[in-house]
């Protein structure tokens, strides 16, 4: 059985991250930042394991600029 996801709220996702609201929603367009999930007309949350991935893409693409 799948484990349930756990959702994050965008206070929640400026904290980890470490990047602010404005930060987040341009990468969002521009395709470098997980889209939220829309629970309703004004709520939307985001996968923590999506968001997990994308810090592992960029401490993966940091490690890599450093090894070259």
């Amino acid at each position: 059985m799948n484990q349930p996801k756990k959702f994050l709220r965008l206070p929640a996702v400026i904290d980890i991250v470490g990047i602010q609201r404005t930060a987040i929603y341009e990468r969002i367009k521009a395709g470098t930042f997980p889209k939220p999930i829309s629970l309703g007309p004004r709520a939307v949350v985001w996968d923590s394991s999506e968001i997990a991935g994308w810090q592992e893409q960029c401490i993966a693409l940091a490690k890599s600029r450093t090894h070259n």
